[in-house]
């Protein structure tokens, strides 16, 4: 089986193309445990693919805790020690909210749904 064949209960990863499409099977990423599964999950994956092309897309989640920003914001910096690239779908309003207070709409490349995103990486 390789890495990206892995079941996991928290994160569903599919290809399309070279970019790595990772969806979340949970509806609320707020407990410590599960925050740290995804963030190891998601380590694993970019550990396996330098230069790697990953969108999450979050049309499943509804609530998102600060720690899960907090794993969002290393994982980003990782990717990008790793030359790729990292970009966000169909985060709802209210977290969307939440990364602009934080600013954090400026350090992630956020796009409305999973084909922008797709698009994005095409073209450049």
């Amino acid at each position: 089986m390789s890495p990206m064949e892995q079941p996991s209960s928290h994160l569903k990863i599919k290809r399309s193309n070279a970019v790595s499409l990772v969806e979340f099977a949970d509806r609320k990423i707020l407990e410590e445990l599960s925050i740290q599964e995804i963030g190891d999950e998601l380590d694993r994956l970019v550990e396996s693919e330098p230069g790697i092309q990953l969108l999450l897309n979050f049309h499943n989640v509804d609530h998102l805790s600060s720690a899960a920003l907090g794993m969002l914001i290393s994982l980003n910096k990782k990717i990008k020690e790793r030359s790729g690239k990292l970009k966000l779908s169909d985060i709802n309003r209210q977290i969307f909210e939440v990364f602009k207070i934080t600013r954090l709409n400026r350090v992630f490349e956020i796009h409305d749904t999973a084909d922008e995103a797709l698009a994005g990486f095409e073209r450049s």
